[in-house]
């Protein structure tokens, strides 16, 4: 039970991030349009294995960190201010729709796989994004400090990624053209899902310092 938990967290958690609009979904699109299906999935394949190699860092960070109490208690709080921060972002973003829909098809003359691996290297996003959730993940004792763990994780993590960039592949123009005009409600959705979860951590780390004090 506790490994199809975190499996269904990390894709859930992943396919949500891969949702609203960015470079890497947007490009993978641009390149179905114009250089079609199987192109565009090399790409995403490329961008999704840059993406697991950072959440294999961030964990071995956090397994670091976590045997220093003090250095990991202050990035739980960190953790929770970014969280915080994204769901500010997404609330932004759904209060100040974009009405440009002119995407430029991208003219690249490096091979779909490989220009997903840059994309995606150069997408620092991803680094405090999955560190946070870990962290969170880790601290409520849904993701355990163990190996079998963490692949468990990851599968997920890789899934749910790629679920959510094959439906903007398959989808193309007309998926871009129905979000373009409902994209306030997905970020009103995802900034909900982030604020719940910054009140649910916040909660958890009120009464852990109340504990300790009692």
């Amino acid at each position: 039970m506790g490994f199809l938990r975190i499996f269904i967290m990390g894709m859930c958690i992943s396919f949500l991030g891969t949702l609203p609009f960015g470079t890497l979904n947007i490009t993978a699109v641009q390149i179905a349009i114009a250089e079609g299906v199987r192109s565009a999935i090399y790409f995403a394949i490329g961008a999704l294995l840059v993406e697991i190699v950072y959440v294999r860092l961030s964990l071995v960070a956090i397994d670091w960190v976590k045997k220093r109490k003090k250095l990991f208690l202050f990035l739980e709080w960190l953790s929770l201010i970014v969280i915080v921060i994204l769901a500010i972002a997404n609330f932004a973003a759904a209060l100040k729709p974009s009405t440009n829909n002119n995407y430029i098809l991208l003219n690249s003359s490096l091979p779909s796989f490989v220009l997903g691996i840059s994309l995606s290297a150069i997408n620092p996003v991803q680094i405090p994004f999955w560190f946070g959730w870990s962290a969170v993940l880790l601290s409520k004792n849904i993701l355990k400090p163990k190996p079998i763990y963490y692949y468990i994780y990851i599968l997920g993590i890789g899934i749910g990624t790629f679920l959510g960039n094959m439906i903007f592949i398959l989808g193309g123009p007309l998926l871009i053209e129905k979000l373009s005009a409902n994209n306030h409600i997905l970020n009103w959705v995802i900034g909900s899902i982030f604020l719940l979860t910054a009140l649910i951590q916040f909660w958890r780390l009120m009464y852990k310092k109340k504990k300790k004090v009692n």
